[in-house]
């Protein structure tokens, strides 16, 4: 159905809801008025016949009750009451049980007057639905109004039929039928005529923009021979323009292809960008390199003709697209290559909110070569260790200057005797000794610190290396009242293993625990904790300690730096340097008064 058609039939529908809704408040508005009337008539009614009963009670020459309301007169007045008004079917006299004294209809007298539901609170109290309700029923009751009179205790009753009210107002009734049907049938016709012409130029329009979406439209002053004054040719011309800002939108998408592709091309990888019918929209790269086929030749094929399923990465690629999971740097080995050729295969969905699973989203296949990765890694390595060595060397120029300037210090009183012509500069050689040999130390200690280290990496269980730093660290622990917190065998990192010189890691991170230690003189609490997160693991080790003061944090790992007496500040530079060989990294949290933690982050074993 076109969006006229729509339109139409939406406008016709609320046309006729409209006119059903105001005939409806108008039959309302009648049956409401007619009942009104109703009330009032047989109010009136009511009280003529009540003053008729009250003469004939209080006539002097009358009969003694009841035989006073047995005259013809009366009869003659009630009836004549009754029949002013067309919905009152009858008026009776009646005892308080009933029994009829004096009616309309000479042969009730006598008999048993039923009493009927109440005329008032219907009119002045219920609402529509009940009225409409009394007016329809086909066993609808009798309606009555009723007054007391006495003594003697009489009652005039004054009966309506709910079928002569609505014989009344049937007439109303079509008159509103007839008007609202008209109303409809115009309506109808009006909007029909309506439509036909508001709709013509939006014709016109779609028309020119399928000249648009063909590249033949042409502004509306050429077309149709005018100047473009309407609204509909002016809202062509912004079509237009919008057109030229589409194309020129196609030469920045196309410059913006052909950057990408230079981009990824400097990288070394592979983009292929599939669709949601999962047929290729672009290829860039050295896709050759990975396939074995020329980008130009792949444009419209599908995932399976590109990437076989038969093959290990068609296979995991078709599994990421049915089951819309994404995948990070999968090294999967090359079909047809040497055992050690392998890829780095990413798969990303294109979804219109991130992590709604769509799987008639686009997809993004990424494709890498692992050497790449491997070099550009240890060129990151080898600046994050360049940078490591001078931040732990920090430390040295001080450890070197000290003895420097008490060398030169007495060299320059060993000079200022001699020119005296003393002689015995015995103490300043010795004291230029002392500081040569702690001079050599430091150099040799930084040269000991600094060089090539020769690991001997095997994989262990990440839970066993922590159990057996805490079994090592019990001891001294328990003679200073500490207590070592060990996390539970089964955890995250339950059977997760790390690539690490065993000997080596357990020094470095002895270091942390016995620093750790030394901070809880009064005693504490030393936990060992350890998880798992992508590709990483952690180790965590708390104190309960005083904490680390905060004008510190940046000097805790320098070479000869520490606050302790007697210590020598190798201890964490060592631990920073080791961590570091391990690709690794350490750092820690503190808040004075409340402890210190130190994780420690390594690679997972491959």
């Amino acid at each position: 159905m076109t969006l006229q058609a729509k339109l139409t039939l939406g406008t016709v529908l609320l046309v006729t809801i409209v006119v059903a809704l105001i005939s409806a408040v108008d039959l309302v508005d009648i049956m409401q008025n007619e009942f009104e009337h109703t009330l009032q008539r047989a109010r009136v009614v009511e009280a003529v016949a009540t003053d008729a009963v009250k003469q004939a009670l209080n006539r002097p020459q009358a009969l003694p009750f009841p035989g006073a309301l047995e005259t013809p007169e009366l009869f003659d007045r009630l009836r004549s009451v009754m029949a002013s008004s067309p919905v009152i079917v009858e008026v009776a006299v009646v005892s308080p049980d009933g029994a009829i004294l004096a009616d309309s209809f000479a042969d009730r007298q006598g008999q048993t007057c039923p009493h009927y539901p109440d005329l008032t609170p219907l009119v002045n109290q219920d609402g529509w639905f009940e009225k409409l309700r009394v007016l329809l029923g086909r066993d609808a009751t009798n309606l009555q109004i009723e007054q007391e009179l006495g003594p003697p205790q009489l009652f005039v009753r004054v009966i309506v039929a709910p079928a002569l009210i609505r014989d009344a107002i049937k007439p109303a009734l079509n008159q509103s039928a007839d008007i609202a049907l008209i109303s409809v049938i115009g309506a109808i016709c009006v909007t029909f005529l309506f439509s036909a012409f508001a709709f013509r130029p939006l014709g016109r329009l779609r028309r020119q923009l399928d000249l648009l979406a063909s590249g033949d439209y042409e502004p509306p002053e050429r077309a149709t021979g005018s100047p473009a004054n309407d609204e509909v040719s002016i809202m062509a011309s912004k079509v237009s323009l919008l057109g030229e800002r589409l194309r020129g939108a196609q030469f920045e998408v196309s410059d913006l292809r052909g950057n990408m592709d230079r981009l990824v091309r400097d990288l070394e990888d592979a983009v292929f960008i599939f669709n949601r019918e999962r047929r290729l929209v672009f290829a860039s790269g050295l896709v050759d390199k990975f396939i074995g086929r020329d980008r130009s030749t792949l444009s419209g094929q599908t995932i399976a003709e590109i990437f076989p399923p038969s093959t290990n990465l068609g296979l995991l690629i078709d599994e990421a697209a049915s089951t819309s999971i994404h995948i990070r740097n999968r090294r999967i080995p090359l079909t047809g290559a040497p055992e050690s050729a392998s890829v780095l295969l990413s798969v990303d969905l294109l979804e219109a909110q991130p992590g709604a699973a769509n799987p008639g989203a686009g997809l993004i296949v990424r494709l890498r070569d692992p050497e790449a990765q491997r070099q550009i890694g240890r060129q990151l390595q080898t600046a994050d260790r360049l940078a490591a060595i001078s931040r732990v060397s920090g430390g040295v120029a001080h450890e070197v200057k000290n003895p420097l300037n008490a060398i030169l210090l007495h060299v320059e009183v060993a000079r200022s005797k001699l020119a005296r012509g003393d002689t015995d500069v015995e103490p300043q050689m010795e004291i230029i000794s002392r500081e040569i040999l702690r001079l050599d130390r430091v150099v040799k200690t930084f040269l000991d610190f600094t060089r090539p280290v020769e690991l001997k990496l095997r994989p262990v269980l990440l839970q066993q290396v922590l159990g057996e730093i805490a079994d090592l660290a019990r001891p001294q622990a328990a003679a200073a009242n500490i207590q070592v917190v060990a996390a539970p065998e089964a955890s995250a990192a339950d059977g997760v293993e790390v690539s690490v010189d065993s000997d080596l890691f357990k020094q470095a991170v002895l270091n942390v625990v016995v620093n750790a230690i030394q901070a809880m003189p009064e005693g504490g609490e030393l936990r060992f904790e350890a998880s798992v997160s992508k590709d990483t693991a952690e180790i965590r080790i708390s104190d309960t300690g005083p904490g680390i003061p905060p004008d510190l944090k940046e000097k805790i790992f320098r070479l000869y730096f520490t606050t302790k007496t007697g210590g020598s500040g190798i201890g964490l530079a060592m631990t920073f340097r080791i961590v570091q060989l391990h690709d690794g990294t350490i750092d820690f949290s503190s808040e004075p008064g409340k402890g210190t933690t130190f994780v420690i982050r390594l690679p997972l074993a491959v």
